[in-house]
C-alpha cells in the first residue's frame, strides 16, 4: 500500500501531510525504492539491469553504487564482468547476485523512501552482513522499511512493528519486544536456534 500497488479499504496513508490518494502514482513511484523477495532482472547486461534505477546513470556513477552496495566484487567475477548478460529473469545468476543487483538498482534511484521485502531472504548469512552494512551506509537520511522473517536483519531498526494474524500486536525497539512480548522473544528464540543450526 505504501508503494502505491494497492489502495486501503480503511483509514490513510500519508506521505508528510500529504494523503496518498491526492499524490500522483508516477509522484510516489518517484520518491519509492522498492526491493521485493522476487525481482525481475531483465535479459540485458548487469550494468544497464542495475542503471534501471536512474536511466540517466553513468557508467562510473552505476559503479559506484554497486561498489558501495557490496556488489562490484561478484559482478568483476562474471565471465564478461558488467557487460554480463543476466539472461531473462536473471537465470544466468544466483538468487542471491539477482537480489544484490536489484538492491544495487534501489539504491542508485536514491529516492527517499526505501522498502526492502524481505529483500535478503536468498543471500547467504556471510554475504547479509555485508549488504546490511552497504544498505546502512546507503539510507543514512531516508526512510527504510524492512518486511522480514529473518529477525537479525531488524534488530538495530528505529521501530520494529509485531504483526500478528494481521493485527499489530506491539511495537517498540528490539530490546523492548524481547522484554515484553512472549510472541516476539519466542519468534526471536526460534530464530538464534536456526542461525546456531546452520538453517537462517
Amino acid at each position: 500500500m505504501i508503494a502505491g500497488f494497492w489502495d486501503v479499504d480503511t483509514g490513510s496513508i500519508y506521505f508528510g501531510k500529504k494523503d496518498t490518494k491526492t499524490i500522483p502514482l508516477t509522484k510516489i513511484y518517484d520518491r519509492i525504492s522498492y526491493v521485493s523477495q522476487e525481482n525481475f532482472l531483465f535479459d540485458d547486461s548487469v550494468m544497464e539491469n542495475i542503471r534501471m534505477g536512474k536511466p540517466d546513470a553513468t557508467d562510473e556513477e552505476v559503479i559506484a553504487c554497486a561498489k558501495a552496495s557490496g556488489c562490484d566484487e561478484f559482478i568483476r567475477g562474471l565471465e564478461n564482468g558488467y557487460e554480463t548478460r543476466t539472461g531473462g529473469g536473471g537465470v544466468h545468476l544466483s538468487g542471491g547476485e539477482r537480489q544484490r543487483i536489484a538492491i544495487a538498482r534501489a539504491m542508485l534511484k536514491d529516492a527517499p523512501i526505501v522498502i526492502l521485502d524481505e529483500a535478503t531472504a536468498y543471500i547467504d548469512p556471510e554475504n547479509e552482513s555485508v549488504i546490511q552494512e552497504a544498505v546502512g551506509k546507503l539510507v543514512k537520511g531516508k526512510t527504510l522499511i524492512v518486511i522480514a522473517h529473518r529477525l537479525s536483519t531488524i534488530t538495530d531498526s528505529d521501530k520494529i512493528v509485531l504483526v500478528n494474524d494481521g493485527m499489530i500486536e506491539d511495537f517498540g525497539k528490539h530490546d523492548e519486544l524481547l522484554e515484553r512480548s512472549s510472541l516476539y522473544k519466542s519468534m526471536w528464540e526460534a530464530h538464534i536456534g536456526a542461525k546456531r543450526g546452520g538453517v537462517a
